[in-house]
């Protein structure tokens, strides 16, 4: 079993920066790919950015694309979501999630992880 702790929510305006953490515990986090993923009050839970196991290979989805950054310590076990230029758009429960597939891709639906943290909440005002 991995277990998954996300931090670093909050409320900020828009504009502002955030960064999420999210520590690994349980087993060997080098093995997993990493997504971070969220999900807004009536919508469905949607990829935000997502590393692969080796690190090679990173994802982003167009909504988040030069305003986020996804990196990962192997060393500490933790996976990060650097937040920049926060826009209202950006509000909802971020999860962080690990796949187990040994993929060169991120996948980049919610289907192939198979441990998620329990969710930071970001809110960005306007």
């Amino acid at each position: 079993q991995l277990q998954l702790v996300e931090s670093g929510g909050g409320l900020v305006q828009a504009g502002g920066s955030l960064l999420l953490s999210c520590a690994a515990s349980g087993r060997t986090f080098s093995n997993y790919a990493m997504g971070w993923f969220r999900q807004a009050p009536g919508k469905e839970r949607e990829i935000v950015a997502g590393v692969s196991w080796s690190g090679d290979s990173t994802y982003y989805a167009d909504s988040v694309k030069g305003r986020f950054t996804i990196s990962r310590d192997n060393a500490k076990n933790t996976v990060y979501l650097q937040m920049n230029s926060l826009k209202p758009e950006d509000t909802a429960v971020y999860y962080c999630a690990a796949d187990r597939g040994r993929t060169t891709a991120v996948e980049v639906t919610s289907k192939p992880y198979d441990y998620w943290g329990q969710g930071t909440q970001v809110t960005v005002s306007s």
